[in-house]
């Protein structure tokens, strides 16, 4: 009965939060891609993703970042371990520039919080594998226990991953900003009208990111929770 009380609080959470959050993907891709019909032209003109995020990494005096393209995959991130920035697939976005701020900010980033979180977090999914494979093979008892564990570890992933995603979220756009105006190829009104599409995006995606984050912690949960029962 206690698993079932469980699953019921972490379903209901997640409905409630996605009706006071709006969560709405379809709605954002279409958003997306109207604005995408609307600006992709004049980021086109820009130069490339490497240029692009070497410019912006000299500005805020990172120039010792590797950087690299990865062109079978979407993802853009920094990976603090080798001090990389690498740069997905994202040519045909006209998100690209705040895609690129976005990584270079959080190259400058606590490194003790970034640390962590990169430890922290490859600790939490081998924690969760483990305790899947455990008790898979009827090695472990007492699911309340590792339900508690897995929600305590969750709360600590959500809470730091939340943080760095968040803070460059929010930044991203003005350093995008700054890098255009700098580069002198569009007009300040075409500026302004990215800037305020970025924003329009940034209002949904933050709220999409902390959903998202948060749904991947209770799946974990969830998943423990399934196999005690059965």
């Amino acid at each position: 009965m206690e698993y079932i009380i469980i699953i019921v609080l972490i379903i209901s959470t997640l409905l409630i939060l996605g009706f006071v959050y709006d969560i709405n993907i379809s709605k954002m891709k279409n958003i997306i891609n109207t604005e995408e019909t609307k600006f992709k032209n004049l980021v086109d003109k820009y130069p490339s993703n490497i240029d692009i995020c070497k410019y912006i990494l000299k500005e805020i005096k990172k120039e010792k970042i590797i950087i690299e393209e990865n062109k079978d995959s979407k993802t853009s991130l920094y990976i603090v371990a080798t001090n990389k920035i690498i740069i997905g697939n994202i040519n045909e976005s006209y998100t690209r520039i705040q895609t690129i701020a976005h990584e270079c900010l959080h190259s400058i980033q606590d490194k003790k919080i970034l640390l962590f979180n990169f430890i922290f977090s490859n600790l939490y999914i081998f924690l969760f594998l483990i305790i899947v494979l455990l008790k898979i093979m009827h090695k472990i008892s007492n699911g309340m226990l590792y339900i508690h564990i897995m929600l305590l570890y969750g709360f600590v992933y959500y809470f730091v991953r939340s943080y760095l995603e968040i803070d460059a979220m929010t930044k991203a756009k003005y350093i995008a900003k700054s890098y255009m105006e700098e580069a002198n190829i569009l007009n300040k009104e075409e500026i302004k009208e990215i800037i305020e599409s970025y924003e329009k995006i940034n209002n949904i995606g933050i709220k999409t990111t902390n959903y998202e984050l948060l749904f991947e912690c209770l799946l974990k949960v969830t998943i423990v929770v399934i196999l005690f029962m059965i």
